[in-house]
């Protein structure tokens, strides 16, 4: 990217005061953006920055902040450059407002984020389980998901010892230490 298309969009991005910016090397760019904020970056990035391609959206779990982060992935073609919008909001309620009306695109990204973390998107034309179909369990990538306390709970353990892996066992290969010995949880984390 040229000094002088550089500098012009520096001054876009100034424009809004509730961001901070940084530049990742000649084609990466952070920005951190309010939540309140970043319906009004995005429109301007799309609209005065060329950033039409919304490649995709991402979220962090922040547990120990009570808080999800949310990465909006855009790119340039003009520029050549990759910016990376970031936001915060709460955990509880875990509400935000789509960006449907900038990025229809952005649909898929919300109905996964809402899937998997429970994050639910205001406006979004489709906020039903995707992948998750049949899944009655809370949203899987929480950090305070236990997969191993919820399997524990709803599917019943068998040990699985067939003639064949015993004399392989026997001859000393296979598994060395029994998958119970090997399990650890969230709890036994917590309790520690």
């Amino acid at each position: 990217m040229s000094k002088e298309l550089r500098k012009w969009m520096d001054d876009l991005l100034q424009e809004i005061g509730s961001l901070k910016f940084e530049r990742r090397g000649d084609h990466r760019v952070r920005v951190d953006v309010d939540s309140k904020s970043l319906h009004t970056l995005l429109e301007l990035l799309r609209g005065r920055a060329s950033f039409v391609h919304l490649s995709a959206i991402s979220c962090v779990d922040w547990i120990e902040d009570g808080q999800f982060e949310l990465v909006y992935h855009l790119w340039s073609y003009e520029m050549n450059t990759l910016l990376s919008a970031h936001t915060r909001i709460p955990r509880k309620p875990a509400v935000y407002i789509s960006v449907y009306d900038i990025f229809r695109n952005c649909a898929f990204y919300e109905r996964d984020i809402h899937e998997m973390f429970g994050v639910y998107f205001e406006g979004s034309p489709c906020m039903e389980k995707f992948i998750l179909t049949e899944w009655d369990g809370p949203p899987p990538m929480r950090k305070d998901f236990d997969s191993e306390a919820w399997c524990n709970e709803h599917f019943n353990w068998q040990d699985y010892q067939p003639e064949w892996l015993k004399e392989i066992e026997a001859e000393g290969g296979g598994i060395a230490i029994h998958s119970a010995e090997q399990r650890f949880s969230r709890r036994d984390i917590d309790e520690a």
